[in-house]
Parts: C-alpha cells; sequence; structure tokens
C-alpha cells in the first residue's frame, strides 16, 4: 500500500504555543483538509478539537478523515515534570486509542526556553551533558512505556528546533538511549534541514526505527538569511523558512523511494508551520502540497 496522506491543524497556524491564539474555527479546518484532498489528520493542540470521543468521531466521519496521532511536548529534561506529563500523555492517549490512532508523538517542549529559541537552526553538536540526556531518555521511556502497555498505543518521538533535540547529534544521543523497540522515531523533514541535517540520510542512519513521518519543507536560501540575520525560531517560521513541499531542499522523491524500500506502510502528515495574516494562504498551500505528492504518486 502506498503512503497514505495527512495534514494536520499546525498547517493553519493552529499551534502549542499558548502565545499564538487560533485563527479559525476547527470546523474550517476540517473541511479545509478534507476539500484539499487528505484523508487523515492529527489531533493538534489538546481541546482544539473535540476531546469527547463520541463528538469527534462524528466530525471526522463526516468528512471522511481518520485521526492518526497527537503531538505531545514534554519538559523531559526536568525529571519532577515527568509524573504530570505522564497524566497528560494519557489523557491525550486515551482519546487517540478510542478513535483507533496509530499512535501518539512525543516532542520535547520546545519554544520555551529564549536561547533555544533565539538559536534555532544555528547549533551544532549538543546542549545537554551525557548525565542530563540520561535523565531526559529516562523521563522518554517511563512516559512511553505507561501508554503503550496500557493503551497499546506506538510512540514516537519528534526532533524540533527550539529544543533540547534540534541538531542529528542530540536525536541521535536520545535515540540511542531510548528503548529501541518502544520508542520509534518521527522524522520532520523540514525540521531536519533546519537543524542543519540531511532528511535523506536521516532515512538511511535510522532505517526501519523512522516509523512516523512529518513531510515539511525547507527553504535554503530563507534558512541561511535567517541564520545571517540571527533571526529566532518564531521570526524564521514568520519569514517563510517551511516553504511549500518542492519548493526547499528536502529531497521527498528520495526520501519516497528509501521508505517504501524499507517497507514502510504509514502516512505522512504534511506540515507547513505558518505564521501569515492572510487566513485563505493555508488552504491554497494545502493544495499545493497535496498536488505536489500526487505528482510523486501519493
Amino acid at each position: 500500500m502506498p503512503i497514505r496522506i495527512a495534514n494536520a491543524p499546525v498547517s493553519w497556524g493552529i499551534y502549542e504555543f499558548k502565545e499564538i491564539a487560533p485563527k479559525y474555527p476547527y470546523t474550517r479546518v476540517l473541511d479545509e483538509i478534507a476539500e484539499t484532498g487528505y484523508t487523515g489528520i492529527e489531533l493538534g493542540p489538546w481541546q482544539y478539537l473535540p476531546t469527547d470521543p463520541d463528538v469527534l468521531r462524528h466530525e471526522l466521519e463526516k468528512r471522511n478523515l481518520q485521526l492518526l496521532s497527537s503531538y505531545v511536548p514534554v519538559n523531559f529534561a526536568d525529571a519532577k515534570s515527568i509524573e504530570d506529563a505522564e497524566a497528560h500523555g494519557m489523557k491525550v492517549g486515551k482519546l487517540l486509542a478510542a478513535l483507533g490512532a496509530v499512535c501518539i508523538v512525543l516532542a520535547d517542549e520546545s519554544g520555551k526556553m529564549p536561547e533555544l529559541v533565539q538559536r534555532a537552526g544555528q547549533r551544532t553538536g549538543s546542549y545537554l551533558t551525557p548525565e542530563q540526556w540520561d535523565v531526559y531518555a529516562a523521563g522518554v521511556n517511563r512516559v512511553a512505556r505507561k501508554i503503550y502497555d496500557e493503551l497499546g498505543l506506538k510512540v514516537t518521538f519528534h526532533h524540533h528546533c527550539s529544543g533540547y533535540v534540534e541538531t542529528p547529534e542530540e536525536t541521535r544521543n536520545l535515540m540511542d538511549r531510548v528503548d529501541y523497540d518502544l520508542v520509534g522515531l518521527c522524522l520532520d523533514t523540514g525540521h531536519w534541514h533546519y537543524a542543519g541535517g540531511d532528511a535523506l540520510q536521516c532515512v538511511k542512519e535510522y532505517g526501519e526505527r523512522v516509523r512516523y513521518l512529518h513531510f515539511k519543507d525547507c527553504d535554503p536560501n530563507i534558512r541561511a538569511r535567517c541564520i545571517e540575520q540571527k533571526l529566532d525560531y518564531f521570526q524564521a517560521t514568520r519569514e517563510g523558512v517551511f516553504c511549500e513541499l518542492g519548493h526547499g531542499d528536502v529531497d521527498f522523491p528520495g526520501i519516497i523511494r528509501e521508505v517504501e524500500a524499507l517497507g514502510y506502510d504509514g502516512w505522512a502528515i504534511v506540515e507547513q508551520d505558518v505564521l501569515t495574516g492572510d487566513l485563505e494562504a493555508p488552504k491554497r498551500s494545502a493544495a499545493r502540497n497535496r498536488e505536489y505528492l500526487r505528482q510523486l504518486g501519493l
């Protein structure tokens, strides 16, 4: 079965960051995702979509959309936060499991540390010490184990710019420490490039451990300008560093060939992070992104 294509509220500027208020009612976002040719969706920030499973099921079924996952940011660097993170992950996970989602996506609570926000896309190496990585990985394992054991949901981890797990080295530090079978990698192609990596090489390095895909592109010229001008993560996003698919330097044909050769039989979620005042722009971009992937056979 070919890779199936979904979209997510983030493509309409719906973020977990409380400072960024949603500009659209959820019904409009669901309508526009379905109208532009997608068959799956992610949950988005908790309480953006209905959290009553019966209500959400009705909203999705009438648009022929499948709920796939949710992005759950956690401050894993602070061991004291893990108990609360576990409770939140289970709350989200129960809704996902009730609607037949395929996984839950854990991530760092990015965008909270001013230094990491300011230096997003500009760092190399690792921000945390080996001892801090051990604490971080133990928290990921703990939350992932509870979610999997009690809900049966597969768990992936999403690297993300402006967080502790941003660079390829930081991703490697974490993935080498967490349980191989329990925690897969959610590869976000745009964030991988923004952080200085190459998404195709990431697939070749991690192979079948890439268990979930976020398709996002990254404009190398805008990235270079943002780095030169020392723009922070949110400024770079407003500048359009995450461009429409096929307009950046992510090798989507190569990535598709590579994951299909590995036997990947799942979803790719189109995410085009946007911060724009043009309320019609997200739908236009979603339609163009879907057409681009159709041209690649998806």
